[in-house]
C-alpha cells in the first residue's frame, strides 16, 4: 500500500486538496468552521446536559468535549468516506488506480479538523484547571487507533453504499443511536457491573474512556483495554479491506 501511494502521491495530493478547497467554498469564515462547530456543539450540550448530568461532576466541561470531540471525529470521517468512492466514480471509470485513494483522502481532511479541534481542547483543559502530565503522550495511541477504525469503518459503508444507497440514510439512524450509547453526556458509574461492561462492546466508548482516563484521572488504561481495542481495530480494518479486494472489479457495474 505505501508503494503505491508513493505511485500515485501527485493524485493523492490534489484529492485531498479539492476535497478540502470544496468544503470551504463560498463560505466567510472558512476554516474556521472546524473549530466553530464542535465549539458550537459543546456549547449547546453543556448548556442542556449541565443541571442532568453535570451538576456534581468535576471536569465536567472536559468530560463533555472528550466525548464530543471524538464522535465528531468518527461521524464526519466514516459520513465523508461512505461517499467517497461514488463521487470518484469519474476518475476510476476511467483510470484504473488504487479505489481507497478517494477514502485515505477524506480520512485527511477529517483529520486535520481532528488536529485543529484538538489544540482548543488542549486549551479547555487548561482553563478547565486540568493538570497535565507525561501520560498525556499516551494518546497517540487512541487517536492512531480511531484513525485506523474509521478508515475501516469508511472501506465498509463506501463498498456497501455502491451497492445499496440505503446505506446513508440507515448510517445516519445509527450513527445517531451510537451517539447516546457512547456516554458523551453522561457517566455510567451508577450501572450496574454488567451493564457497563456491555459499553466496553462499543469502539467509540473505548476511545472516549481512554482519553478521559488520561486527561481527567492521569491514569493509564490496563493492558486489556489495550488489547480490546487494537482488537476492535483490526477486526474493522480487516473486513474493509476484505470488500475492497473482493468487489473491487464489481465497483464499475454500480456506478
Amino acid at each position: 500500500m505505501i508503494q503505491k501511494l508513493k505511485k500515485y502521491q501527485f493524485l493523492f495530493e490534489e484529492l485531498v486538496k479539492r476535497d478540502f478547497k470544496k468544503k470551504y467554498k463560498r463560505t466567510v469564515l472558512g476554516m474556521a468552521w472546524s473549530l466553530l462547530s464542535p465549539l458550537l456543539m459543546l456549547l449547546v450540550m453543556r448548556l442542556v446536559f449541565t443541571q442532568f448530568f453535570g451538576a456534581t461532576m468535576e471536569h465536567y466541561t472536559t468530560y463533555l468535549f472528550c466525548g464530543n470531540l471524538i464522535f465528531a471525529c468518527f461521524s464526519e470521517s466514516t459520513g465523508l468516506g461512505m461517499t467517497s468512492l461514488l463521487e470518484n466514480a469519474d476518475i476510476f471509470s476511467k483510470v484504473n488506480v488504487p479505489k481507497y485513494l478517494f477514502l485515505l483522502s477524506k480520512n485527511i481532511q477529517g483529520l486535520i479538523n481532528f488536529g485543529l479541534t484538538l489544540c482548543v481542547f488542549f486549551l479547555f483543559c487548561v482553563l478547565d484547571g486540568i493538570t497535565f502530565t507525561w501520560k498525556l503522550i499516551l494518546l497517540v495511541y487512541p487517536v492512531c487507533c480511531l484513525i485506523l477504525f474509521n478508515i475501516g469503518v469508511g472501506l465498509i459503508l463506501s463498498a456497501l453504499f455502491m451497492f445499496f444507497r440505503d446505506i446513508q440514510y440507515l448510517w445516519s439512524v445509527f450513527t445517531q443511536l451510537l451517539m447516546y450509547m457512547s456516554a458523551i453526556f453522561y457517566t455510567i458509574d451508577h450501572y450496574s457491573y454488567a451493564v457497563q461492561c456491555l459499553f466496553l462492546a462499543n469502539p467509540i466508548y473505548l476511545f472516549i474512556r481512554y482519553f478521559r482516563k488520561i486527561v481527567i484521572d492521569a491514569t493509564i488504561p490496563t493492558v486489556w483495554f489495550h488489547l480490546l481495542m487494537a482488537a476492535d481495530v483490526v477486526i474493522v480494518l480487516a473486513l474493509g479491506c476484505w470488500m475492497y479486494k473482493k468487489y473491487n472489479h464489481k465497483f464499475l457495474y454500480y456506478i
